[in-house]
């Protein structure tokens, strides 16, 4: 009798400066995966060029388990190649997005798995409270409301990327060949049932966090120009809407000044405000027209995801060391 092969889970973890954690993790996901004896696993790190001992402890973790597989990139790719790349490596019939910081708790693998196996492609942990400063939390809410009423699609509040994707679903994400995705706003996009498990973000305990408020703004501006026109179209009315206002106020202005002319002057002020208001304005739309332009940009150039200078415990290597999105 022929035995029934286990199902493979793949647990994609980016890293950046992160050998604090990187072992804890390993070990908690060992835990965890050993109390669910009917699947297999292998564990992805995806080192983004870090300068601490992360790379050296990897190796370590990798040459005692051959479930723990390593991809060292040539130089820090960002937040989004780096991750997304891993993410399109994994060959498990399910694959999990989890980061290094253990601020996502893995027990809730468990649960993933669970929904997943009810029929759900995709599993997402969806954070209900945050350990971190409330006006932090409060910003993100406000984020993610305005960009919902924004967009084309219904973008999923505090959602991260943290959870499960099942093959399917990495597949579809393979045929986009997008160089630079919003991972939360393709999952709306795909229009896949998505199962939410609530859970309380933790303050990191170990080392300092990577976001600063570049990375928060580039994750932000990225979210608003994948899904949504409304900033452009909003440009174009509110231009028109004020062009019409201006010459609405001239032409009062001018009647007022016919009608008393003698005592009424129209002074500097009016003009210096105007002056900046209107400069203030289009500056604020040549802002986001070149956001736009911007990721346009990044797709015309097809440059590959990341460059990897090594892989440790895969089956295969990619040639010179390139790896694009197939």
């Amino acid at each position: 009798m022929t035995r029934e092969v286990n199902k493979l889970i793949s647990i994609v973890t980016p890293c950046f400066n992160e050998e604090g954690n990187v072992e804890e993790l390993a070990r908690q996901i060992k835990d965890v995966m050993g109390t669910l004896p009917d699947y297999d696993y292998e564990h992805i790190f995806a080192d983004n060029a870090s300068t601490d001992g992360t790379q050296a402890l990897l190796r370590r973790l990798a040459a005692q388990d051959k479930r723990i597989k390593v991809i060292l990139n040539v130089r820090n790719f960002g937040h989004v190649r780096s991750p997304y790349h891993a993410f399109l490596q994994a060959r498990g019939d399910a694959v999990v997005v989890m980061v290094s910081d253990l601020q996502d708790p893995p027990s809730l693998l468990m649960d993933f798995i669970k929904q997943w196996e009810s029929g759900f492609k995709i599993v997402l942990g969806q954070k209900t409270e945050s350990a971190e400063p409330r006006l932090m939390y409060l910003l993100r809410t406000l984020y993610y409301r305005v960009v919902r009423r924004l967009s084309d699609v219904e973008l999923l509040e505090h959602i991260t990327g943290f959870g499960l994707y099942d093959r399917q679903v990495v597949e579809q994400f393979r045929k986009l060949d997008d160089q630079y995705p919003y991972v939360r706003g393709l999952i709306s996009e795909f229009g896949y049932p998505v199962a939410r498990i609530p859970y309380l973000q933790a303050n990191r305990k170990r080392g300092l966090t990577k976001n600063n408020f570049y990375s928060l703004y580039d994750v932000a501006m990225l979210g608003l120009t994948s899904h949504s026109k409304v900033p452009l179209r909003l440009a174009t009315m509110l231009g028109f809407a004020m062009s019409v206002l201006s010459l609405l106020f001239g032409l009062i202005y001018f009647v007022y000044k016919l009608i008393f002319w003698s005592s009424f002057s129209v002074g500097i002020a009016p003009l210096v405000i105007g002056l900046f208001l209107f400069s203030s304005v289009q500056l604020f739309f040549l802002g986001v027209v070149g956001e736009y332009i911007g990721a346009i940009h990044r797709q015309v150039y097809k440059r590959p995801l990341v460059i990897e200078r090594e892989r440790i415990n895969f089956d295969d290597n990619p040639q010179d060391g390139v790896s694009g999105t197939k």
